[in-house]
């Protein structure tokens, strides 16, 4: 389960990454259908509440996407992949990764 290809490693490099900068509890990143990428991190304020995964897809979103091929998230387990099956419908890989980047469970939105 923890081998990854190139792209998928890649996702996990992004989401790390995203996490890291603000000290998030969750990082995730997405590829679209064209190979782009997305990442965000949690964010959780007073007035302004959005989990890193939708973060992710909304500029996915945002930036023209019509599908994904494969998400990450990396700290937490307990995931809502709504926003993964409203982009990319059903199938979608995502990974859920600890901290360190090492894929601890694989589902399909």
């Amino acid at each position: 389960m923890n081998e990854l290809g190139a792209e998928d490693a890649k996702l996990v490099t992004l989401a790390r990454g995203a996490r890291g900068r603000i000290g998030a509890q969750q990082g995730a990143a997405v590829r679209d259908e064209m190979g782009r990428t997305y990442a965000g991190a949690t964010v959780d304020r007073a007035s302004l509440k959005v989990s890193a995964l939708e973060l992710a897809v909304a500029q996915a979103i945002a930036a023209g996407a019509t599908s994904l091929e494969c998400a990450v998230v990396v700290g937490g387990t307990d995931i809502d992949t709504a926003c993964v099956v409203d982009l990319g419908g059903s199938g979608v890989p995502v990974l859920l990764c600890a901290a360190d980047g090492s894929v601890q469970d694989r589902r399909e939105s």
